[in-house]
């Protein structure tokens, strides 16, 4: 009896995490397609569609029909914004599933181990060369660069202060991170009056965005959230703790490493691309855990839907709110951090992580 109640418990669980994906998908689809006519200049949504068909199947008898500058606004300016924010939302999201559970703790996110603060000294130092010392370095490979030149000196640290474990892991983000932002501040006080293009990129920002990011983009974030799903098993037994993980036959060291280096890259990946964009990888992950289910399975399929239709719509929002260009992550910030304030108040504060 036993058996039958926990086989219908994962067959209603699977039902609900299949049709909050179906509405999530469908929510995704209309925000891709029904916010690229939204803006300065207006468009239609079935003008939106003839473009991106006549682009996509190259039938120049379709976009003739279209003024340049329209054509320009939808293909060129908005929808590889908007596709980049959807990208940048799922990756971190399904960073954000990973650390947590790799790490045992709730509170981790895409950005604990300092990765992110890894990529903005790079594209500090690049920003810097560009409109200081006139040398064109492009920011988002520096960025990476940097992202992953930190999590190699993180996961060093870690193995020479008694190995890979969660907590040795943590310290050394925390470390490498506090001296990074030393070195960021260093970097803008050398900037003088050019330190607001700086700190405007530390905001995080989908403004002017190319197909060339979302070429970047769209492959780490899909063949990671892929392998991902693949090895959700023995992510699952890993968030039992070490010692029932290692009972149960799953390799914690190896498999510790393969979701750390898979995590961060995907983190690099976001960060360079778009700068820091706060609470999407810790807030997602929590909201469905609580209101779905914990099995990374599904978990992770989900909140990578979640985290993109959040972070387009968010986009959206500082896109179409004023004339001036307000930096997404300013708003991920103000929203998320009282709703995880309430999230965390209402779940018991310090309660132990499942």
């Amino acid at each position: 009896m036993e058996r039958d109640i926990t086989i219908d418990n994962y067959r209603r669980t699977r039902a609900r995490c299949v049709f909050a994906g179906v509405i999530l998908a469908a929510l995704l689809f209309l925000l891709l397609t029904g916010t690229v006519g939204l803006g300065a200049v207006p468009i239609s949504f079935f003008d939106v569609l003839k473009i991106i068909g006549g682009k996509l199947t190259g039938n120049s008898a379709v976009l003739a029909a279209f003024k340049d500058n329209v054509i320009a606004v939808v293909w060129e300016i908005r929808l590889p914004r908007i596709i980049c924010g959807v990208f940048v939302g799922m990756g971190l999201a399904t960073a954000g599933v990973i650390f947590q559970s790799i790490l045992q703790n709730p509170l981790a996110d895409p950005y604990t181990l300092g990765i992110s603060t890894g990529a903005a000294f790079g594209a500090s130092i690049a920003i810097f060369l560009n409109v200081a010392a006139g040398i064109f370095i492009p920011i988002p490979v520096l960025a990476l660069i940097f992202a992953l030149l930190t999590l190699t000196a993180v996961i060093a640290i870690s193995l020479h202060g008694g190995g890979l474990i969660s907590s040795n892991l943590i310290i050394a983000g925390i470390i490498l991170s506090s001296i990074l932002s030393a070195g960021i501040s260093f970097i803008k006080m050398l900037a003088g009056e050019n330190v607001s293009a700086i700190v405007y990129w530390l905001m995080g920002s989908l403004g002017s965005k190319e197909w060339s990011d979302v070429v970047l983009i769209a492959p780490v974030v899909v063949a990671a959230l892929i392998l991902a799903f693949i090895f959700a098993d023995d992510l699952n037994v890993m968030t039992l703790g070490n010692r029932n993980a290692e009972a149960l036959g799953v390799n914690v060291k190896r498999n510790r490493l393969f979701y750390l280096i898979l995590a961060s890259c995907i983190t690099a990946v976001c960060v360079s691309v778009c700068g820091i964009i706060g609470f999407i990888g810790l807030i997602v992950p929590h909201i469905l855990r609580f209101a779905l289910t914990s099995d990374n399975r599904m978990l992770l399929p989900v909140s990578a839907l979640l985290g993109g239709v959040l972070l387009c719509a968010a986009d959206n929002v500082t896109r179409l709110l004023s004339n001036g260009e307000i930096p997404v992550g300013v708003l991920t910030t103000l929203l998320g951090g009282p709703f995880f304030i309430y999230i965390f108040l209402k779940r018991g504060g310090g309660e132990k992580y499942e």
